[in-house]
């Protein structure tokens, strides 16, 4: 068991093997433009309600555990931990515009992090104690998803940290 649980570990912190590497591989595989219902939702502002097999419809089973369920993808597992093109990062239950790539900074975490918000009002937060901490949790305001949770470790201007799941996010490059 020595040599075990290293290894075991070094795969859980890598994403390798098990949910991480499989769900990644099907967020990665799948293409946003078959699935052009995704946007076709309320404006913002409005309340995106759906029933659970709804979502499972809309969803990716990833996306789902994330979104619906409050899952965490493992650390440097996701898609977008080390993706660094310009452009707007949407939530993947709605397409509600959440952070753009100008917020986005490089944390060490192993999650995408942002410093804030792509606009006030489009993440709302909750308090969060599942994990036997205080922490503060953050979600989609337009329908709810849940994306991460916000720490005050971050850089200025604001000193926040958005640490949100890649399985939460879709994104659009900008155009030239």
């Amino acid at each position: 068991m020595g040599r075990t649980l290293p290894i075991l570990l070094t795969l859980a912190l890598a994403g390798c093997g098990g949910e991480g590497s499989a769900a990644r591989a099907q967020d990665e595989a799948r293409d946003d433009r078959e699935r052009p219902e995704r946007f076709a939702t309320p404006p913002i502002g409005q309340r995106l309600e759906l029933s659970a097999s709804e979502w499972r419809r809309r969803l990716t089973p990833a996306e789902f555990r994330v979104l619906r369920e409050q899952g965490t993808e493992p650390a440097f597992s996701g898609r977008f931990h080390d993706h660094h093109a310009r452009g707007t990062y949407r939530c993947a239950g709605c397409g509600a515009p959440l952070f753009h790539s100008a917020q986005k900074f490089e944390s060490g975490t192993g999650w995408p992090s942002f410093w804030r918000p792509i606009e006030e009002g489009r993440v709302a937060r909750e308090s969060d104690t599942s994990a036997g901490m205080e922490r503060t949790e953050v979600h989609c305001a337009r329908c709810g998803g849940h994306l991460g949770h916000v720490f005050d470790d971050g850089p200025e201007p604001t000193g926040l940290r958005y640490c949100i799941n890649s399985a939460s996010l879709d994104f659009e490059a900008e155009r030239r």
